[in-house]
């Protein structure tokens, strides 16, 4: 039974060896690769090695792909392990038929015709016709080696001399035109060369199989870069530059590193960074990220610098996080703005690229910094922040793993929109604030009142809102920490959830022990009052207490601030008939620390 290339590609594309043979044999991770004791042979110490693509067993001698994988250990034919393999991955198998049959033949000779398009691009390069185009790769900085490790090669005028020259090879337009390499006119008839005075960058597959052609114009012909169309042997969204290539430099230790075009990849391959490899013009989409993880868990991004690049890098973060799992992620690579990967090589040389990809950030790291940038500090600000934060973690698929994206974007802007440390009398970064500081060392005194802070919030949630810039601002232990990330999660539902549901929810979601605990602990009597009690009324006040006994002479110097800045936009407004509420809490709550009393007191 003949069965379609095609289908047999993309079968080994959705399985990925290493997953099906995990299912299969306990496997131990050994650098970018696997291995485990060889289920064809007896052994202790593990020979049998699992690679990207295939395994091998250095004991016993076994070796092939994903499909004579499960024909050895399950003992099926050839025809059977497909069939299973293809249910695991979710496809039909093709029937056999004549047309079938037929389209595999085609397959093959699509083959050979670019591969004779190929050979004579490459000739005419080296010919008076291809002169400006190889004197362009130079000038470039490319080595006579690298263009011709690469097969660089020049398109020819369009006039119909590659249709010319072909044809005495007996390849009609018509092949051609199979091959993607013709245009169309609009009856759909071959009406010309699709590439003309251009350089040629030949695309190849993951196994290293001609299946189309990238070009760039050297003049002002638009647009610059052309690929190829969609062919039976080439689709542009599973298809990266240079990944074949860079597979077999990953085994050999290299970072896979993904950039954004064709001549950022040869760069940095001509650098010694041979594991680079390029998306064909468009945005990374899904299919080419799990091409990139079938080669390496933690491919490095290392898109262009200026503004475009750092778009099309959060972009590709969008891309992949649902998508991400424990052994697929990304690093990301920030160049100065100024650069790309082939002008940063040429300014610097090999040592610079080495030097920005050793500091590439982790993928949590690059996002937060990408979400964050330019966000602005007002309570809105910060909340929508957050939101979003933790929207996009809520995209990963992968649950116990969004969790852990949530906590750590969170614990990210937590520190961030912290103030200094009250309990330890850090200054504050008013210029304008000259008084001491009283100075507290941690004890039991402020983690009671840090108790406290959180009990009034669990007692009486609705008074969050008011406070909750000072509240994200303050270093808490883990346990409170966790309830605050609680309370601002149900915070900030949609709609607004009522505070009667707080309770409720809470236990639902795993944290009712941690607040009862707090809640059961030593508290100030108003954390402990119905939310219908008179003394509700001033439930601000009573925590803007608490908060000021950290550090009082810094609460203080704050509250004096925002007093004169509220004073100073009255005057530059309509005046001030109302102090904001907000503000009003704060100085009561400062009013009754001077006096030594409650806000409350006097209620």
């Amino acid at each position: 039974m003949a069965l379609d290339p095609a289908f047999l590609d993309e079968l080994r594309a959705r399985l990925p060896i290493a997953s099906v043979i995990g299912r299969r044999t306990k496997l131990i991770r050994s650098g970018r690769n696997f291995k485990a004791c060889c289920p064809f042979h007896g052994e202790k110490t593990p020979s049998f090695h699992v690679y990207d693509d295939h395994f091998h067993c250095f004991g016993c001698g076994a070796h092939g792909d994903i499909i004579s994988f499960v024909m050895q250990s399950e003992g099926r034919s050839f025809i059977e392990a497909i069939e299973q393999l293809a249910g695991e991955a979710g496809l039909d198998v093709p029937r056999s038929s004549p047309a079938a049959v037929a389209a595999a033949r085609a397959q093959k000779t699509l083959g050979e015709v670019l591969d004779a398009v190929q050979a004579s691009y490459r000739r005419r390069l080296y010919m008076p016709e291809g002169r400006e185009g190889l004197t362009y790769l130079r000038k470039r900085g490319l080595s006579d080696a690298t263009i011709e490790a690469f097969g660089l090669g020049w398109s020819g005028d369009g006039r119909g001399s590659l249709i010319a020259e072909l044809e005495a090879q007996q390849i009609t337009r018509a092949q051609l035109a199979e091959a993607g390499m013709m245009r169309f006119a609009e009856d759909g008839s071959p009406r010309g060369e699709l590439f003309f005075n251009r350089v040629t960058f030949p695309i190849r597959d993951r196994r290293g199989r001609l299946v189309s052609f990238g070009g760039r114009t050297l003049g002002d012909a638009q647009p610059k870069y052309l690929n190829g169309p969609e062919t039976a042997v080439f689709s542009k969204r599973r298809t990266l530059f240079n990944l074949d290539r860079a597979r077999e430099a990953v085994r050999k230790g290299c970072d896979l590193v993904v950039v954004e075009g064709y001549m950022d990849a040869i760069m940095l391959h001509q650098a010694g960074f041979e594991a680079a490899v390029a998306p064909l013009g468009t945005a990374m989409g899904a299919e080419q990220l799990e091409a990139l993880w079938q080669v390496s868990p933690d491919p490095i991004l290392c898109l262009d610098g200026d503004a475009a690049g750092q778009r099309a890098t959060f972009r590709t973060i969008e891309t992949a996080l649902p998508l991400l799992g424990v052994e697929k992620t990304l690093r990301v690579c920030q160049l100065p703005e100024r650069d790309d990967p082939d002008s940063l090589i040429a300014r610097g040389g090999p040592e610079a690229m080495a030097a920005a990809l050793s500091a590439s950030a982790e993928l949590v790291d690059a996002l937060y910094r990408a979400v964050a940038a330019g966000a602005g500090t007002s309570p809105e600000a910060r909340a929508g922040l957050r939101a979003r934060l933790v929207a996009l973690a809520g995209l990963i698929a992968d649950k116990g793993l969004s969790s852990e994206y949530r906590r750590a974007l969170l614990d990210r802007y937590f520190a961030q929109n912290r103030k200094p440390d009250y309990r330890k009398g850090e200054r504050g970064a008013r210029p304008q604030a000259d008084l001491p500081v009283a100075r507290h060392e941690p004890g039991r005194g402020n983690d009671e009142r840090l108790n406290m802070l959180t009990a009034i919030l669990l007692r009486h949630p609705d008074v969050l809102g008011a406070v909750e810039a000072a509240y994200c601002r303050l270093e808490l232990p883990p346990d409170l920490a966790l309830l605050r990330e609680a309370l601002l999660e149900w915070s900030h539902q949609f709609p607004p959830p009522e505070p009667a549901s707080f309770a409720a929810w809470m236990e639902t979601q795993g944290f009712g022990t941690a607040a009862r605990a707090v809640l059961d602990s030593d508290m100030p009597r108003t954390a402990r009052v119905d939310a219908d009690d008179l003394l509700a009324i001033d439930l601000a006040a009573q925590w803007w207490h608490y908060y000021g006994l950290l550090n009082v002479e810094a609460f203080a110097r704050e509250v004096a601030h925002d007093v004169e800045a509220a004073i100073a936009r009255a005057y530059e407004g309509d005046g001030l008939d109302v102090w904001p509420e907000a503000l009003a809490a704060r100085v009561r709550a400062l009013d009754a620390l001077r006096r030594g009393s409650m806000p409350d007191d006097d209620v």
